[in-house]
C-alpha cells in the first residue's frame, strides 16, 4: 500500500472529523443562540430549516457539479468555506441575518458531504477494501469533540461567539491543508463524464437513498426528541435525560469502528437488514422501558444498530455507476430530506396522539430499513486491491 493512499485516507478521515465538528458545536450551542438573540423555540426551528434546506438544495444541485468537477476540486472549496460561514453564525446579530448565515452555513455543509463521501469511495475504491464506515467513524469522533469542547467553553463562560470563532478559525487551515491529501476521481471517469451528459442514474441508487432516507429520519428524531420523550413521559431529571444523545452517538461510533469488517465478513444485505431489526427492536425497549436508566441502556443499541446504513449505502451508492459523485449526491440528498422531515412527522403525531406512540414511528423505519435490504442486488464485492503502476504513482504524487 503507498504512502500516497495512506496520506488520502488519512485526509479523508480528518475531512469527516472536522466537519463534525464545526455542525456539532452548531448545534450545541444553540440554547446560547436563543439566550443571545432572545429566540422563541419557534424562530429556533425556522434557523435549524434554513440550514437543513440550504444543505438539501446543494446537495441536490451537486449532482452536475460532482460529474464535471470531481470530489478533490469540489472540497478544496467547500472544505474552508464551511469554515468561513461559521464567523456569520457567530456574529449574526439579528433573526433574519441569523436565518441567512444558516443557509449558508447549510449550502457549503451540503457541498462538503457530498463530496468527502465522494472521496471517501474514491479512496475506498483504491484500498480495495470497505473502509466508509471507518470514515463516518471521524463525524461521530467530531461531534463528540463539539459537545465536550462545548460543554467546557460553558463551563468557564466563553460566549457562544467565541466558541464558533475558535472553531472556525482551527478548521479554516486544517481545510486548506488536508486538501493537499485528497486523491483525484478515477481519471477514465472524469474523461468520460466530460465527453458526453451524464447519464440516468441506476434505481439501485434510489433504493439507497430511500433506505438512508429511513436511517435520517431514525437519528433525527432521536436528536430532536429523545431527551423531551425521557423527560416529559419517563419522568427523568433534565441532567439525566440530556444523555440520550450523547449515549446514541456514543453506540454509533463504536459501530462504525467496527462496521467495516462487519461488512465484509456478511455482506452488505446481511449487515443492513440486521440493523434494521435491531434498530426497531431496540427502539421498542426504549419506548416501553420501566425506568429512565434502562430506556438509556437501550438507546446505546439503538446507536449501534442504525449506524452502520448511512456509510454503507453512501459507499455502495458510489459503486453503482463509474462516477460516484452524482450518485453519492443523490442517495445524500434523499437522506437529509429524512433528517428534516422526521422531526416535524414526530411533532405532527404527538399533538394527534402522544408523544410516545408517535415515536413508535421509529420502530416502524427500522422495519422498513430491513425490508428494503432485501431488495438490493447480491453480494458485491469491491476490486481487490492492487499495486498502483507507474503512470498511477505520477498522478498520486501530483495530486499530493
Amino acid at each position: 500500500m503507498t504512502r500516497d493512499l495512506r496520506t488520502a485516507r488519512f485526509g479523508a478521515i480528518l475531512t469527516f472529523v472536522l466537519a463534525g465538528l464545526m455542525v456539532g458545536t452548531m448545534t450545541v450551542r444553540i440554547p446560547a443562540l436563543t439566550d443571545k438573540l432572545g429566540l422563541s423555540a419557534g424562530a429556533v426551528g425556522g434557523v435549524l430549516l434554513a440550514w437543513g434546506l440550504g444543505a438539501l438544495v446543494t446537495m441536490q444541485a451537486m449532482r452536475g457539479v460532482m460529474n464535471r468537477a470531481g470530489s478533490r476540486a469540489v472540497l478544496r472549496v467547500g472544505g474552508p468555506m464551511t469554515a468561513l460561514s461559521l464567523f456569520g453564525l457567530a456574529f449574526a446579530p439579528n433573526l433574519p441575518l441569523l436565518i441567512a448565515a444558516a443557509a449558508v452555513f447549510g449550502m457549503a455543509f451540503g457541498i462538503v458531504d457530498v463530496a468527502m463521501n465522494a472521496q471517501g469511495a474514491t479512496v475506498e475504491k483504491a484500498y480495495g477494501r470497505p473502509l466508509m464506515n471507518g470514515m463516518h467513524a471521524g463525524w461521530c469522533v467530531g461531534a463528540i469533540s463539539a459537545g465536550v469542547f462545548g460543554s467546557l467553553s460553558i463551563a468557564v463562560g466563553l460566549s457562544m461567539t467565541a466558541n464558533l470563532v475558535l472553531i472556525a478559525l482551527v478548521s479554516l487551515p486544517v481545510m486548506f491543508f488536508v486538501g493537499r491529501a485528497y486523491l483525484p476521481d478515477s481519471p477514465a471517469a472524469a474523461d468520460e463524464s466530460a465527453a458526453r451528459p451524464p447519464k440516468r442514474l441506476p434505481p439501485v441508487v434510489y433504493l439507497f437513498g430511500a433506505i438512508m432516507f429511513f436511517a435520517f429520519m431514525v437519528e433525527g428524531t432521536v436528536a430532536d426528541w429523545n431527551g423531551l420523550f425521557m423527560r416529559d413521559s419517563l419522568g427523568a431529571p433534565e441532567a439525566l435525560a440530556a444523555l440520550g444523545y450523547p449515549i446514541f452517538e456514543t453506540g454509533m461510533l463504536l459501530a462504525r469502528l467496527t462496521g467495516d469488517r462487519l461488512r465484509a465478513r456478511f455482506g452488505v444485505k446481511g449487515l443492513m437488514t440486521v440493523s434494521g431489526l435491531a434498530t426497531a427492536a431496540f427502539f421498542a425497549i426504549v419506548l416501553t422501558a420501566a425506568t429512565p436508566i434502562m430506556a438509556l441502556a437501550a438507546m446505546f443499541f439503538v446507536g449501534l444498530g442504525v449506524a452502520t446504513i448511512a456509510p454503507v449505502t453512501m459507499s455502495m451508492a458510489g459503486t453503482a455507476t463509474d462516477t460516484p459523485g452524482p450518485a453519492i449526491a443523490q442517495a445524500a440528498a434523499m437522506g437529509y430530506a429524512g433528517l428534516l422531515l422526521g422531526p416535524v412527522v414526530i411533532g405532527f403525531l404527538s399533538d394527534l396522539s402522544s408523544l410516545r406512540t408517535a415515536l413508535g414511528l421509529a420502530v416502524v423505519l427500522g422495519l422498513l430499513i430491513a425490508l428494503a435490504a432485501r431488495f438490493l442486488p447480491g453480494p458485491r464485492t469491491l476490486a481487490p486491491a492492487r499495486m498502483p503502476d507507474r503512470g498511477e504513482e505520477r498522478e498520486l504524487a501530483r495530486a499530493s
